[in-house]
């Protein structure tokens, strides 16, 4: 790997960094703390900032040249409300609150590469760098854009990454089109009729009215998507009734819904509310259908993610930067790309071997209580990040 060798000398003082931000996780739009530490790094190293956007949000702004040209750099920032088995030194000192994603491994990555930026400034135009709140469901991307960011901050394009646990250190995951699901959740209540569940002929049970309903909407996935656009159906949540000898008077469904487009996920709502609707109806009950759109899909621009194969085959080795293959999870930079170009692509965080004693027993994985980020990705993912905005605002380059 081509690291770039002061970033690589700095890595211990930001992983102290990265490790006290660990230790004190903050969830969405409550990341006061960690904003706080990110503003304090960036003044100290002469980077004007700016606070506020997105509630909790900072960007730095590292200027240099005559040239127009602008590039946003994104780490998120924010904890997921869950309780760390860890017990090592860093492990979090809040119950209930974890950097279980790496988000604070995202953060030092771009705290290291802005250090580096303001200190050597080899390139011609602006890089914001973007610390952003709440990915972990509130829509911080979103929040950011309504605040203005785009209008306060104009950029020609925007890049993120990601870690990610079972790919080797040192290689790259990244794809045009898309890279992550949309993110939908849904909530039907069936109203039946309740009776003693002795004489079920006197109610309207929903409870098989919800058994019906759930299996009914997997012919959706299997009859109605077309076969090579991929969808997802979970409901995960049932709830209904307080004895064993009462037939209830509703049922409550939940769940998720993933697709990669926005026809499917058209498809997909339109057919789940009619056969909700019309399975109550043929039992004689009713129901009430919500369905709430949370995240879309995370689709990469063609060109800015050759620009990004291109960039990080020079600091990986083009063998190194590999064809990632497309989750059903989401993220919410998926705003930031439906409303500027840019590329989303992953660095492999390992197989959970760089954690030190009194890590959990369980995997290394995201969204797990034993996960921890591997701070040898530090170096790594701030490389990365200059050399994209570098080579993006090289002087005399056209975009």
């Amino acid at each position: 790997m081509n690291l770039i060798e002061p970033i690589l000398a700095d890595a211990a003082t930001i992983a102290a960094i990265r490790r006290d931000i660990h230790a004190h996780p903050e969830l969405c739009f409550e990341e006061v703390r960690t904003a706080d530490v990110v503003a304090k790094a960036l003044a100290d190293w002469g980077i004007p900032v700016h606070r506020g956007l997105g509630r909790t949000g900072v960007v730095g702004i590292v200027r240099n040249g005559t040239s127009s040209r602008a590039v946003g750099l994104r780490a998120d920032m924010d904890a997921l409300p869950m309780t760390e088995h860890n017990q090592f030194a860093h492990a979090s000192r809040h119950p209930g609150k974890m950097h279980a994603c790496g988000h604070d491994g995202h953060t030092a990555m771009l705290l290291a590469a802005a250090k580096h930026l303001a200190k050597h400034r080899n390139f011609d135009g602006t890089v914001y760098l973007i610390f952003q709140p709440a990915e972990e469901g509130g829509g911080g991307a979103r929040e950011m854009i309504a605040d203005g960011i785009f209008e306060k901050f104009p950029m020609d394009a925007v890049f993120g990454l990601h870690n990610w646990p079972g790919m080797q250190v040192g290689q790259v995951g990244v794809n045009p089109g898309p890279m992550l699901a949309s993110s939908n959740g849904f909530r039907v209540v069936i109203r039946g009729k309740g009776s003693h569940a002795a004489l079920p002929h006197t109610g309207i049970d929903p409870v098989p009215v919800a058994c019906q309903m759930v299996m009914a909407w997997q012919t959706i996935i299997t009859r109605n998507r077309r076969p090579i656009d991929p969808g997802v159906i979970s409901a995960t949540m049932i709830h209904t009734g307080e004895a064993i000898n009462v037939v209830p008077d509703s049922a409550e469904i939940r769940g998720t819904v993933r697709t990669f487009s926005f026809e499917t996920l058209d498809l997909i709502e339109r057919r789940m509310r009619e056969v909700a609707e019309h399975t109550c109806a043929a039992f004689g009950a009713s129901c009430e259908f919500e369905f709430t759109r949370n995240y879309p899909p995370t689709v990469n621009h063609a060109a800015e993610t050759e620009f990004v194969k291109r960039t990080l085959a020079g600091v990986v080795g083009a063998d190194n930067v590999v064809p990632f293959e497309p989750t059903m999870g989401s993220e919410d930079f998926s705003f930031f790309l439906q409303a500027k170009p840019g590329c989303y692509f992953t660095l492999g965080n390992g197989d959970g071997a760089h954690r030190a004693g009194g890590h959990g027993l369980g995997p290394c994985m995201l969204h797990n209580p034993s996960y921890d980020f591997n701070d040898d990705l530090i170096p790594l993912g701030a490389t990365c990040w200059v050399r994209i905005a570098e080579e993006w605002l090289k002087p005399g380059a056209a975009r």
